[in-house]
């Protein structure tokens, strides 16, 4: 007898909009998803993703016990809890008894829960002695503290998501928010539906999504950034549209700054910018003029080796106006990760402590280490995350623990990243999905529980903490990050400490909070006065929440006073530097990257759903029109893209939201997904100085067409995630591959591919058998002298496996036909003649990219519409696209204003 279903309230897994879900599951599976209503960051609303998680935890894809290598070359094996933990206690404590704690290491992840977090602090920097610990935040956030340190005296994004939708000026920077925080998009677009007077400004170098609903966008030339803003303020100086009042009550360093703008003349930031001198001051303008003024940005900012000047000048506006502490005013930065403002709190980067204290501040160490009960913590400095994998590379570090994320696809220059995990004598990989790049290099793989798996907190972007519930029980022997990391660290302090009581006596996740909410007391971030209860029957809460507390803090510095030693916010004066890498002659376009819409961070798990490919199917380039014909290339092409640091093959597409002289690439692609370590084996590792984020947005590249005759395409249903595995090393000779999913209700492995010139039959033939097409109902045509053949496996009269190998002419009439279920004649026909290409006239036509992931509209049915004479309205109502998650309807409204209507429509 079936189990009733249930309903447990907790939160999505993904961006740091931090949205509330209402998870379907029997106790024991997970059966869907909604968004929760009563949750403030999203009510009710998801996006794409969040909508689709209950459809990635493909068990296949998961680790499911432990399993440990014995030596390198050796393949791994699966062993108990107990090896696991004590083979790894016994080789970090000798490790560190050898070479000093300081070779030993930890990177951890945005996706951990507070507690997660809390326990490997306390095992890296109380137990093991080191500073050697540092988040991804490194590659995501990093800048965006520093600015908020350095200019308001704290970590501390001052505003909250109601501002959004009350800013009567919103400036958006580097960031696509409709693709990397759709739900806060939405409530944006609500907003300027309702109040039309309400002003946004985007600045993108490319023309966005998000740009769709904006008044003013700004293509600035990539990495101008602080020349922006300083021209901005040059402008509001020069028409008295600062607050002279604040200026002089609140804030210092005002006049050093004043001077430094001076020479920001509007001209000069025009042709800095790559602007007109008219939209530099209709930006001054709108901004001037404003009753209330808030920014909002991201990686566009973070990522870039000017990322903590770039923070501090567009803060600096804020200041300069007065607009921030008040309704719809303010900086606020959008969280890419789903709990790095947590990580943040606990200390998670190397140079932080719990409760927003900094490592290298001797009280504020000593004020942890009396709390935690020991002598002293380590003083010498952590390495940050580009620092941290030199260090492994050169021998330094010789035992890496990494946990929740997957450095072997998301840390620039990729080369030297895999020579160094390769290279590291010793590494643990803590992680819910054994199919990410980095599990291939772990000598230790240790299986973690996944979303609604786990319980814990997370820290939204508007600080307002979260209770995350657990849904169901992780698989087979995962265990919750916290669980194994105490365990662990039991293990090695019998070694390290022997006789001593442990610092680690956590048997629940609620007990690893209630210790390290008292280190937050009296500091800005309180959140003493917080607990699972207060969670629980009040809901989430917003930061500082200190003990007496009734509810949370929506916004900060509404007295005008800052957490700086004496109260007043900090101007910064810091002259415009070009990126670290320019347009040359030997690399002559600047490639800037940046987030699919319906894919997240390295796709190990929203690459496990085939409906999240059917936007974006494959890894693309895009460039300008006009750069394609002066290259004298066509979209579809493919070409070797080459930077200083590595190459890659992609296919180009034209598309003209891009610059002549830019190019850019989505970045989630790795090497699971295309061969050749993905994105990141092009961009660079330099980083800011303060903050140490890398400048993973601007790259010099150089194309070179590549002529590959030889390609291959391949379609097949079932089995998915283990044909994934299987066949993934198959193609490791190709120049070019591609394995993505498809399909809705049947989800199936998608590949293409390329060669100067045909495998060996050997290889061909194991990837047949590994598709299915070696034996059974299959239909096979094969031409050895033209090394062209084609298989096509047809079970209950409906498609299953496809496979043509020499030249692909057909793939989008057989993918076509597979989509329809149904195979004819006309299909039986082809497969026998000699030709390759689909038949004239066919009747079936390939179902193109889907527009609407949601409801399942294709691009070519709202063309349909839109030439039927169908406007927004009208393509809702009768298509239903757009009437979700909502992230289709910038991309609707483009096409709108560019597909011809039909004459008597």
């Amino acid at each position: 007898m079936p189990t009733q279903s249930q309903i447990t309230a907790s939160t999505c897994c993904y961006c740091g909009v931090g949205c509330g879900v209402l998870i379907e599951h029997d106790g024991e599976h997970i059966l869907g998803v909604q968004g929760d209503p009563q949750h403030p960051a999203n009510f009710g609303k998801l996006c794409s993703k969040g909508a689709t998680l209950h459809l990635t935890g493909d068990l296949d894809a998961r680790a499911m016990h432990p399993e440990l290598r014995l030596g390198k070359g050796l393949a791994r094996s699966r062993t108990d809890w107990d090896s696991a933990l004590d083979h790894a206690a016994n080789v970090f404590a000798e490790t560190i008894r050898e070479h000093g704690p300081d070779s030993v290491a930890f990177y951890i992840s945005g996706q951990l829960l507070t507690e997660d977090y809390y326990a490997f602090n306390k095992l890296a920097r109380a137990l093991v002695g080191t500073n050697n610990i540092d988040s991804n935040s490194r590659l995501c956030m990093s800048s965006a503290v520093v600015g908020y340190k350095r200019s308001l005296g704290a970590d501390a994004p001052p505003c909250n998501y109601e501002d959004i939708e009350q800013s009567d000026c919103v400036l958006i920077v580097g960031s696509n928010m409709a693709f990397a925080h759709p739900v806060l998009f939405r409530r944006l677009e609500e907003a300027k539906a309702q109040r039309p007077h309400m002003q946004i400004i985007v600045v993108d170098p490319r023309r966005t999504d998000t740009c769709e609903l904006a008044d003013l966008h700004l293509a600035i030339l990539p990495g101008s950034d602080v020349a922006l803003f300083h021209g901005l303020l040059h402008i509001l100086l020069w028409e008295g549209w600062a607050d002279r009042r604040f200026i002089e009550a609140h804030t210092e360093g005002f006049e050093a700054l004043k001077s430094l703008v001076h020479a920001y003349n509007p001209q000069m930031v025009s042709e800095l910018c790559g602007i007109s001198v008219d939209s530099l001051q209709r930006c001054a303008r709108l901004i001037g003029n404003a009753p209330s003024f808030l920014s909002l940005w991201c990686m566009g900012l973070n990522q870039s080796t000017a990322g903590s000047a770039k923070n501090s000048a567009l803060i600096n506006l804020h200041l300069a106006t007065g607009q921030i502490g008040k309704v719809g005013s303010g900086p606020f930065s959008l969280t890419g990760q789903p709990n790095a403002m947590g990580g943040r709190e606990t200390g998670s980067l190397s140079n932080l402590l719990p409760g927003h204290r900094e490592a290298a501040n001797a009280e504020h160490r000593q004020e942890v280490a009396d709390y935690w009960g020991v002598d002293s913590l380590p003083h010498t400095t952590g390495l940050t995350a580009i620092e941290l994998f030199e260090a492994v590379r050169s021998g330094h570090i010789k035992a890496l623990w990494i946990a929740c994320t997957n450095p072997a696809q998301s840390l620039p220059d990729q080369n030297k990243v895999h020579e160094a995990l390769a290279a590291c004598p010793f590494v643990v990989v803590q992680e819910a999905f054994f199919t990410t790049e980095t599990c291939h290099y772990a000598d230790l793989l240790l299986p973690a529980a996944s979303w609604g798996e786990k319980e814990g907190t997370v820290t939204n972007s508007e600080r307002r903490v979260s209770h995350v519930r657990r849904a169901v029980p992780a698989p087979a022997e995962a265990r919750p990050d916290w669980a194994i990391t105490t365990d662990f660290a039991r293990r090695l302090e019998q070694l390290l400490r022997p006789g001593l009581p442990s610092l680690f006596a956590f048997d629940c996740p609620q007990a690893l909070f209630e210790e390290y909410k008292h280190l937050t007391a009296q500091r800005d971030l309180d959140l003493s006065g917080l607990s699972y209860a207060i969670l629980d029957n009040q809901g989430p809460q917003q930061w500082p929440f200190p003990a007496g507390a009734t509810g949370g803090t929506p916004r900060l510095y509404g007295d005008d006073r800052f957490p700086t030693a004496n109260g007043r916010a900090q101007f910064i004066a810091e002259p415009f530097r070009a990126a670290q890498e320019k347009r040359d002659t030997r690399y002559s376009l600047t490639l800037n990257t940046g987030r699919l819409r319906d894919q997240w961070h390295g796709m190990s798990r929203t690459g496990s759903a085939a409906r999240l490919f059917s936007h974006a199917p494959e890894a693309l380039l895009s460039l300008h029109p006009d750069e394609l014909r002066r290259r004298r290339l066509n979209s579809g092409d493919l070409v070797k893209i080459r930077s200083r640091r590595g190459s890659l093959i992609v296919p180009v597409q034209a598309d003209d939201a891009v610059r002549s002289g830019q190019a850019y690439l989505p970045m989630h692609w790795g090497n699971r997904f295309l061969k050749g370590l993905g994105t990141n084996v092009l961009t660079q590792p330099a980083f800011d100085p303060l903050s140490k984020q890398p400048e993973l947005k601007h790259a010099g590249i150089e194309l070179d067409k590549v002529e590959l005759p030889w390609h291959f395409f391949a379609l097949v249903e079932g089995q998915v995630q283990t044909r994934f595995e299987a066949l993934r090393p198959l193609f490791e000779d190709f120049a070019y591959a591609n394995l993505t999913l498809t399909g809705r209700e049947r989800p199936a492995l998608l590949i293409r591919a390329a060669c100067a010139i045909a495998p060996a039959p050997e290889v061909l033939a194991q990837i047949d058998q590994t598709l299915g097409l070696s034996d059974g109902p299959v239909l096979a045509y094969d031409d050895p002298r033209k090394a062209v053949g084609k298989r096509v496996r047809i079970e209950d009269g409906r498609i299953t496996a496809i496979r043509l190998a020499g030249e692909t002419a057909a793939r989008d009439w057989l993918k076509g036909i597979w989509e329809s279920g149904s195979a004819d004649t006309e299909l039986r026909r082809w497969l026998l003649a000699p030709r390759s290409t689909p038949p004239e006239n066919s009747a079936t036509t390939a179902v193109g990219r889907t527009l609407c992931n949601c409801l399942n509209v294709s691009h070519e049915a709202i063309c349909a519409g839109i030439a039927q004479g169908l406007d927004l309205n009208g393509l809702k109502q009768t298509l239903k696209c757009g009437t979700n998650c909502g992230s289709c309807v910038p991309e609707i409204k483009r096409l709108l204003a560019t597909q011809p209507v039909a004459v008597n429509a």
